[in-house]
């Protein structure tokens, strides 16, 4: 996949590395179920059981002009038969490119191809409470509230709840003809 400034590609050995320091920086973690202390060998682990499952997929956002990768975007729950997955995370590893729109248009990106080419009826998503740059983010692109999943996700030995969110394909085809047109 690629967008204006960046590409969205199937992660790669390589890229463990990068996780891996990213997985540790509490400005990423914080709104993460990663438990303290995740090794480079934990993110190896995780990433060939997600290679080993088709319904996962892991991808790499990498900065087009300098061909680095900057983030990461991992698919869940991919359903065939049910045509729905989940946008288990994204997050913007690279400090350098925080808050500069990068997760709008990964976001956007990832919307098309999954309703598009992936032909999803059902793309659900998930965020902390606390976590309103994210929800702020999933409202404008068009994701609806479906309510709390209370102590959903444990971190560090401690429960959080979860702020349950979806698109259906016809909200996101409504909504991207409406802005196109």
């Amino acid at each position: 996949m690629e967008t204006k400034n960046y590409l969205i590609r199937e992660s790669a050995f390589d890229d463990y590395a990068y996780f891996a320091k990213w997985e540790v920086d509490p400005a990423v973690t914080e709104f993460l179920s990663y438990d303290e202390g995740r090794t480079y060998e934990d993110v190896v682990e995780e990433a060939y059981a997600n290679k080993a499952d088709d319904t996962k997929i892991d991808y790499t956002i990498v900065d087009k002009n300098t061909g680095s990768p900057i983030g990461r975007v991992y698919l869940s729950r991919i359903d065939r038969h049910s045509d729905s997955l989940d946008i288990t995370k994204l997050y913007i590893g690279d400090a350098d490119y925080r808050g500069r729109g990068v997760a709008r248009e990964v976001m956007e990106e990832m919307l098309i191809y999954c309703f598009t080419f992936m032909h999803m009826e059902r793309v659900t998503l998930d965020y902390y409470n606390g976590n309103t740059r994210a929800a702020s983010l999933y409202e404008k692109l068009g994701f609806k509230s479906e309510g709390v999943a209370r102590n959903s996700t444990k971190k560090d030995g401690k429960y959080y709840d979860l702020n349950l969110m979806s698109m259906l394909r016809s909200e996101f085809f409504e909504k991207y003809t409406a802005n196109k047109g």
